[in-house]
């Protein structure tokens, strides 16, 4: 079985043409603003839990499961879409993507039922699926490697900033014109953004922007590999697994918090809708903030010591484990909020790290199946099953009770960033040995 990529994601942007360094930055804008569209719709509906609560005479349990079913058929389908982005075309299938899910988000407007809006939500994880590997795989083609931890950071925190503006607009157009609208206005604003993608990012006004060697391999042999060799290239070292199982854990809090705090606040701050949902949309945008900070802060750290990546990784874990657990179990009120929002600021930290240590440890021909298999690991270990876990133990114990119980995630996942610490200098310099030969 033969697997093809489109050629490696990294390499140092040409500095002889200042226009394609310009380029660069637009396209990075514009792939962002896509995510922005992505957590917007997917996001959007967490918003309006409490009235869909009230309406559909839904469980917490089945509220769950409309916003896990996205991230499971991204779990799911995130690997397969990813290569097939890469024989297809990366800028052809992120321009489908997005349109798929705008109408899927369509689709949940117009739902009548319990059934026809988890189908319609399955959708949108459908063309949701591949586009933060292949999003992030075409944004590294074309910036520095010394810039990765920064821009992978920065680029999974649109994720953060696309849940604010689906929370804050999608809570505010919900209380004035009813749940049904906030999924509507979503859509649109998707809509309008595939539209200019599609007209200003081409395929062949990226190839300036990436390194000599990346376009002869992609024209000379498509970058063609067995199954097996792709496997190893993926899996080859303990400390890449460690990246990819400690990235998945440490996400599981962000998932569960941001699906669940406007319904915590209303149900334990006696927020109405809209005002629950601005509020919890400002600890979302903490997260962001969080993610861009974290990453550029631990490029910065690891400039003379690559293992600080690791370090720093652990460091916002823990942070994370620390103050949540703190969180939760304060009494209601404003001290408890401040000392949450500290905690959401480290909750998603480790994403720039991780993508940076997936990146360094795997071939660069086939990091967007390392970045689909990466975007893999964080939907079925974190952003799949947050929601709907969360969502049935508040059945059993209380929404509070289940919030409190999500601060060990990361303390696990701190786990897993150690012993690919342990492991990272050691597989690392036997991967340049393995790439040095190959060249040679």
């Amino acid at each position: 079985m033969l697997i093809q990529h489109a050629g490696p994601t990294t390499g140092e942007v040409s500095v002889a043409q200042t226009g394609v360094r310009a380029y660069a930055w637009v396209v990075f804008a514009l792939t962002v603003g896509l995510l922005l569209s992505d957590y917007m719709s997917r996001q959007v509906l967490n918003a309006v839990f409490p009235p869909l609560k009230a309406a559909w005479h839904l469980s917490d349990a089945q509220l769950g499961s409309l916003s896990s079913v996205v991230a499971l058929m991204v779990g799911v389908l995130t690997f397969p879409l990813s290569v097939l982005a890469d024989r297809w075309g990366r800028v052809k299938s992120i321009v489908l993507m997005a349109a798929m899910w705008s109408l899927a988000t369509v689709g949940c407007a117009v739902s009548t039922s319990y059934g026809q809006l988890l189908l319609a939500r399955a959708f949108v994880g459908i063309g949701e699926a591949a586009y933060g590997s292949v999003g992030i795989a075409v944004v590294l083609s074309i910036f520095p490697v010394r810039l990765r931890a920064t821009l992978t950071g920065t680029f999974m925190a649109g994720g953060a900033f696309g849940s604010v503006l689906g929370m804050a607009l999608g809570g505010a157009v919900a209380a004035h014109l009813g749940w049904r609208s906030a999924f509507g206005a979503m859509a649109a604003m998707g809509i309008v953004l595939v539209a200019i993608y599609r007209l200003v990012v081409t395929e062949k006004r990226l190839v300036p922007l990436q390194p000599a060697s990346v376009t002869r391999q992609a024209q000379s042999r498509g970058v063609c590999m067995s199954l097996r060799a792709l496997m190893q290239g993926l899996f080859s070292t303990k400390s890449v697994v460690c990246a990819y199982v400690g990235s998945g854990l440490h996400l599981l809090v962000p998932a569960a918090v941001w699906a669940w705090l406007p319904s915590f606040l209303n149900r334990y701050y006696g927020m109405a809708t809209g005002k629950a949902a601005m509020c919890a949309a400002v600890f979302v945008l903490v997260t962001g903030v969080g993610m861009v900070v974290c990453g550029n802060l631990a490029d910065r750290l690891s400039k003379n010591a690559r293992e600080r990546k690791w370090v720093a990784a652990i460091a916002f874990c823990l942070a994370c484990f620390v103050l949540l657990a703190i969180g939760f179990q304060m009494p209601a009120g404003p001290w408890q909020l401040v000392v949450i929002g500290a905690g959401m600021f480290f909750c998603a930290g480790a994403s720039g790290p991780s993508g940076a240590m997936v990146a360094n440890l795997t071939p660069p021909t086939i990091h967007a199946s390392a970045f689909a298999t990466l975007t893999l690991a964080n939907n079925l270990l974190g952003l799949a099953p947050a929601a709907v876990l969360t969502g049935i133990v508040a059945d059993r114990i209380g929404l509070l009770g289940a919030l409190q119980l999500v601060p060990f995630a990361p303390l696990v996942a701190a786990a897993a960033f150690m012993i690919g610490k342990r492991n990272y200098s050691g597989d690392l310099d036997r991967l340049n040995a393995l790439r040095e030969r190959a060249a040679g």
